[in-house]
């Protein structure tokens, strides 16, 4: 189909800046002025990934729209991040655990898109494996501390991860669109990510004496083709607002 890519490239668009838009939630928040001024990089970091993403996938489309009004201007059923990224910040450990198992996938899923047959998201992937490479060294080293440190942190961890896992897959599984990027030499194929994903989780979660969930675990699904959970609806409200209340505003 001649608009794949355009929907594969909002898929990383959308994914990035969603979970954006959550960590942004915690500036000012965080429990240590470090982990506050941390998080808020990270944000960062994802809202330039995001932009690059948006604006490649506007090229794409070719009917005139830019990454802002990409941003902006779709409702809930038309964004396609996974689910993991748009739940809701719950505790710190709630935070960090969706971060690292975000960070891991996105690391390799990065890694293999730097090979991509398309040069510009080669270009694309590779800027951005530079900061996701420090995303994920700093969260799983959150994980060991937090997780191998005191009783109540181990406990809050494991609540976390047990909370969360359900999901992970959907990161992983392979769709229409996937396989047909992956055929394309566009995208890495989904099942090799999955592998390098769960060896890194699994070295991590040893360290961190957390228990690793069954791998066949049931998941949930949807983000993918647009089918949210109800925390969407009310991050879309807060991050549209301005452009909803005042269109086409501009800086």
């Amino acid at each position: 189909m001649p608009n794949d890519k355009f929907n594969y490239l909002l898929r990383l668009g959308d994914n990035a800046l969603i979970l954006s838009q959550r960590l942004s939630q915690w500036c000012g928040k965080g429990p240590a002025l470090e982990e506050d001024m941390a998080l808020s990089n990270v944000a960062l970091d994802l809202l330039g990934q995001a932009r690059l993403w948006l604006a490649y996938a506007a090229e794409e489309e070719g009917r005139g729209r830019d990454e802002d009004q990409l941003a902006f201007l779709r409702d809930a059923h038309q964004f396609s991040n996974v689910l993991l990224v748009e739940q809701a910040n719950g505790s710190y450990a709630d935070t960090l655990v969706r971060q690292f198992l975000f960070d891991t996938w996105h690391y390799f899923l990065l890694q293999g898109l730097t090979a991509s047959s398309d040069a510009r998201i080669a270009g694309i992937a590779e800027k951005s494996l530079k900061e996701v490479s420090y995303h994920l060294r700093r969260s799983s080293d959150l994980m060991v501390r937090l997780g191998d440190g005191t009783r109540e942190s181990q406990r809050k961890m494991q609540r976390a991860v047990d909370d969360i896992w359900m999901f992970t897959g959907e990161m992983m599984q392979s769709d229409a669109l996937d396989a047909a990027m992956s055929a394309a030499g566009i995208a890495p194929d989904p099942a090799g990510v999955r592998a390098s994903w769960l060896a890194h989780v699994s070295v991590i979660f040893d360290e961190a004496t957390l228990n690793l969930p069954p791998t066949d675990a049931w998941m949930q699904k949807g983000g993918k083709q647009g089918v949210h959970t109800e925390h969407m609806g009310y991050l879309l409200a807060e991050m549209q607002f301005m452009q909803r209340a005042y269109p086409g505003a501009q800086w």
